[in-house]
């Protein structure tokens, strides 16, 4: 291309830009709260839109903003659905210094339902990598180890692309996540490799949250949750 051509196009370029639609404005939630355009998924007051896995109400407990999941309830999902989401979460990890590795504080988010990250006490808790704070869980371990101490709140902030499916429902295109815990990125643009055991496809999922319990000595776990909520995307 000659710099002539090159001159000329450059103002029609400019122009086109000069042209687009002004940003939908979104507010910044304050203090912690959800940006304006959010929804919701727990609302500190009750359990309402949680289910258990027989579609039951979830049997957590909720206080002062807090949702308290203990052993025996089982994993819990959202009613609701989703596709591409931005999501944050925020949860906090009992102290169990009786325990290590995976019985240590272990419950988990699950996008769609099925692809986990995990969620453990990995401050000062050697584990394998996948399986530690921040893994994507059997498939790729966080880039770095954010954990916080036992008890102090901790944050998930979640961007996750739902993969595509053609006209026969095989897929085209992997999801991917991009992860931070406690504000720091732990996956970037990672994709998800969906095997048949985890349900390949591309339906629309529920957020979903582990109850780590129902196995010979599996330790009593209280995993608290607050500010749960999503931005389709």
């Amino acid at each position: 291309m000659s710099p002539r051509v090159l001159f000329l196009l450059l103002p029609l370029t400019l122009a086109a830009a000069d042209n687009a639609p002004q940003p939908r404005v979104v507010t910044p939630g304050a203090r912690g709260a959800a940006p304006s355009d959010a929804v919701a998924v727990f609302n500190g007051k009750e359990m309402t839109g949680w289910l258990n896995k027989a579609g039951q109400p979830a049997g957590c407990t909720v206080h002062a903003g807090v949702m308290t999941c203990t052993s025996g309830v089982g994993d819990i999902h959202t009613a609701e659905k989703f596709q591409s989401a931005q999501i944050h979460l925020e949860f906090n990890i009992p102290h169990m210094p009786e325990q290590k590795g995976q019985l240590r504080g272990n419950s988990g988010v699950y996008l769609h339902g099925k692809y986990e990250l995990q969620i453990l006490d990995s401050f000062e808790n050697p584990t394998y990598a996948h399986g530690s704070l921040g893994g994507l869980y059997g498939q790729a371990p966080p880039l770095v180890n954010a954990a916080r101490k036992p008890g102090e709140w901790q944050s998930y902030d979640i961007t996750f692309t739902a993969p595509e499916c053609d006209a026969l429902g095989k897929v085209v295109k992997k999801a991917v996540v991009t992860a931070y815990v406690n504000g720091i990125l732990v996956h970037r643009g990672v994709e998800i490799n969906a095997s048949e055991k985890l349900g390949g496809g591309c339906e629309a999922g529920p957020l979903l949250l582990q109850d780590h319990s129902g196995f010979p000595g599996a330790p009593v776990t209280s995993m608290q949750f607050r500010r749960i909520w999503w931005r389709p995307l």
